[in-house]
């Protein structure tokens, strides 16, 4: 076997042995191995990922603006201070993370262009054997692990979803899906329809109109939008008057925490004021002609979808400049010289932003057996979101979806690294969650309730997800204010963690 960098024991020339194996080099995987190496600095580790490069979502997406949904206070790690704005380029993102990696030595652990495409359990050795093909060579590598952390995100990298719609053939221009941007696309004086009002439409047409001669946003249904200053003035305050970043760090990331834990408590408390709050403020920022109800009012109630960002309101300053518009209806077909909608309307385009999310990628698309056995993850039952039934020292981690995602990574880490030092105390080897005799007939639901948050992306992959149950630890948590407290005190001596 070829190494690129020291980590674990070599069995034989195609086996290496760690303690814990990581697979994903984003956000969540660089989090995970800071932690681990902070509390176990003698445990061999190594981090996987399938890219040529670290970062995962960042250095994927290369599409016009590419930025950050969430505030970077929060977005980023709590035991680094972010120094730049709230919300940040992906550029900035991917340096943050370089300092990350290059002042905690994790770049001697990364093994990039790794991709992962099985995952074996043998409760006889107690380990995993993970196979593994390299992306520059070709050459099959063999890992073994007595702990496999599952930290590669969500959705598929490689490809984006986009439906198919009638007379897409006959278009004379181009169709991209901002998951695969091309490089030579040039988008000066051209008509451009982007598909969908999400967060990523909401980033790419404010940068896209900088240069197009228009934008015009065709959505199915409205969004809401939250437009607020790209840095945050209390940031602005504190640095002026020489502040610690240390103390400014956790001080914005106390305010921003507070205030969308307030929004969230209003969305689903009272659920017409916070709607109420959301239109108010983009009223005044919009156009005076433009239908807020038709175009602003979403069907559905705040935060059951992800509220999109506008940092310093980019996307209502196109619409005021006359550079972006918005049209809410359906595609009834796509011409040859742009797209018509149900109504009748005709929207000229020279380009089709395809801006239409992503398809799910359960665990990878990496294929489990445990003891033989193919999982199913199906079949399986969630144990606080990160754990699942029948599966031996695995974690998982999925973030939030109002709150930043990395304050559950966070959150996860501290709950692995306290889970490992709890079986050297008792000198197991194993620990795989199983549901109690009391759990049996409890009522199963799907990993997201979609009462509570249902995007398109889960509501067509969620038959493929785990079972979460209705009561504790079987609950995939959602909410940062509970969690922050339920996870650090969760009983690792329950019953619901068997241990061997």
């Amino acid at each position: 076997m070829t190494m690129t960098q020291p980590a674990g024991t070599t069995l034989d020339e195609r086996v290496e042995h760690v303690d814990v194996l990581i697979v994903g080099a984003g956000i969540s995987g660089i989090g995970a191995a800071y932690h681990l190496k902070e509390h176990f600095p003698d445990k061999s580790l190594v981090v996987l990922d399938a890219l040529e490069s670290h970062g995962g979502t960042w250095k994927t997406h290369q599409y016009p603006g590419v930025r950050s949904d969430s505030d970077l206070f929060t977005f980023g790690y709590r035991f680094k201070p972010w120094r730049g704005p709230s919300i940040a380029s992906s550029e900035e993102i991917l340096r943050y993370l370089d300092e990350v990696i290059r002042e905690s030595g994790l770049d001697a652990h990364i093994r990039h262009e790794h991709r992962v495409s099985s995952a074996t359990w043998s409760t006889e050795d107690r380990r995993w054997t993970v196979e593994v093909t390299r992306g520059d060579t070709g050459e099959e590598l063999v890992f073994t692990t007595d702990f496999l952390w599952m930290c590669q995100g969500y959705y598929k990298h490689d490809q984006g979803y986009t439906p198919q719609w009638p007379g897409m053939d006959r278009f004379r221009g181009r169709v991209v899906h901002p998951q695969q941007w091309p490089a030579d696309l040039e988008l000066s004086g051209q008509r451009v329809v982007v598909i969908g009002s999400g967060a990523t439409a909401a980033t790419l047409i404010p940068a896209l109109a900088e240069t197009a001669a228009h934008v015009t946003m065709l959505q199915r249904s409205p969004t809401f939008f939250y437009a607020r200053p790209k840095t945050h003035e209390l940031a602005t305050t504190l640095r002026a008057l020489d502040v610690p970043e240390e103390w400014t760090h956790e001080i914005l990331r106390r305010a921003y925490i507070a205030e969308l834990n307030e929004l969230t408590r209003i969305s689903a408390e009272s659920p017409d004021l916070a709607r109420e709050f959301l239109i108010e403020s983009m009223r005044p920022q919009l156009p005076p002609d433009v239908d807020i109800d038709k175009h602003f009012n979403p069907s559905y109630r705040p935060w059951q979808q992800r509220i999109a960002v506008l940092p310093d309101g980019d996307l209502f300053t196109a619409m005021r400049e006359g550079k972006a518009s918005v049209v809410t209806d359906t595609i009834e077909t796509f011409t040859e010289t742009g797209i018509r909608t149900s109504s009748g309307e005709e929207l000229e385009a020279d380009v089709v932003v395809t801006a239409t999310g992503f398809d799910l990628s359960v665990f990878g698309d990496i294929a489990f057996t445990v003891d033989g056995r193919p999982v199913d993850f199906a079949d399986t039952v969630t144990y606080r979101g990160l754990m699942f039934t029948g599966l031996p020292n695995l974690a998982y981690v999925f973030g939030y979806f109002r709150h930043s995602w990395t304050l559950r990574a966070d959150l996860i880490s501290d709950f692995v690294c306290r889970l490992l030092a709890h079986m050297e105390e008792k000198g197991a080897s194993m620990v795989v969650p199983q549901l109690r005799d009391e759990d049996a007939d409890m009522t199963l639901g799907p990993w997201v309730d979609p009462a509570n948050f249902n995007p398109g992306y889960l509501a067509r992959s969620m038959h493929l997800m785990p079972k979460q149950g209705d009561r504790d630890p079987w609950v995939h948590g959602h909410e940062y204010v509970v969690e922050q407290e339920v996870l650090p005190a969760a009983d690792l001596d329950d019953g619901t963690l068997v241990y061997g």
